[in-house]
């Protein structure tokens, strides 16, 4: 994925996708999050578990261990991240990142690269598989909280628009994900074999607007007509 997403709806719409009967610990709020253009180093809805409860906290998207030099790192690939030296402190502090819509760029030989939205077809929540760290019932929020997606190679269908995509799975699946007791072999086998394939996804042309990241209208998010490359309710970079 190449780093920009959309969060735009409230953390109850999210629970309800997650199909998670634990009660809820919210230190998100209960607004609409209204994120449509989302980047690295944004503040966005986490969920894990703590104890026997579901918690929302607002986390940076990017981590970076504290001794490590370069940039944080925002995606792990998933072949590697259980085992990677990087990772692993927060490899045992799996969470879900619950998002709308993911955004690719495609070279199609124009002088700029055209935008695509990815959703699922269905338009539910698309539930992303993380590791990180984040605030819990003994460590309050700090600077060097931060999560990444676990990212894989495109199994087809998707690779037209990019070659990689977020780890996605199915609500049961992300009840075992965040499950404490669930070994680190077992959490392994299901990123690495039960994500979701690219057929339960769908996507667009959206307008290029989208690349300034100052630009953070809900019209973002609408299908452009390849006639005109506008999309209805347009933005404007």
């Amino acid at each position: 994925m190449c780093g920009r997403l959309s969060q735009y709806r409230g953390i109850h719409d999210f629970v309800a996708a997650l199909s998670i009967p634990n009660a809820l610990i919210n230190y998100a709020g209960n607004q609409p999050l209204e994120l449509y253009n989302a980047a690295p180093s944004a503040q966005l809805a986490l969920f894990h578990q703590e104890g026997q409860f579901l918690r929302a906290d607002m986390v940076r998207w990017g981590w970076q261990p504290q001794w490590a030099k370069d940039p944080a790192a925002i995606n792990a690939r998933v072949e590697r991240v259980a085992h990677n030296p990087l990772f692993r402190i927060i490899w045992p502090h799996r969470a879900i990142i619950a998002i709308d819509n993911w955004f690719e760029w495609v070279d199609e030989g124009g002088p700029k690269k055209q935008p695509y939205l990815i959703r699922r077809k269905d338009r539910a929540p698309i539930l992303c598989a993380a590791i990180g760290q984040y605030p819990d019932a003994e460590h309050e929020p700090n600077e060097h909280d931060g999560f990444v997606f676990i990212s894989a190679y495109n199994r087809g269908g998707m690779v037209d628009i990019h070659d990689w995509q977020p780890v996605t799975l199915k609500p049961e699946l992300v009840r075992e994900w965040l499950n404490p007791a669930t070994s680190k072999e077992r959490a392994e086998q299901i990123m690495l074999l039960q994500w979701e394939p690219p057929e339960a996804f769908e996507w667009f042309k959206v307008d290029r607007a989208i690349s300034n990241i100052q630009n953070q209208q809900s019209g973002l998010i609408n299908p452009i007509s390849d006639s005109n490359d506008r999309p209805a309710d347009s933005v404007r970079e």
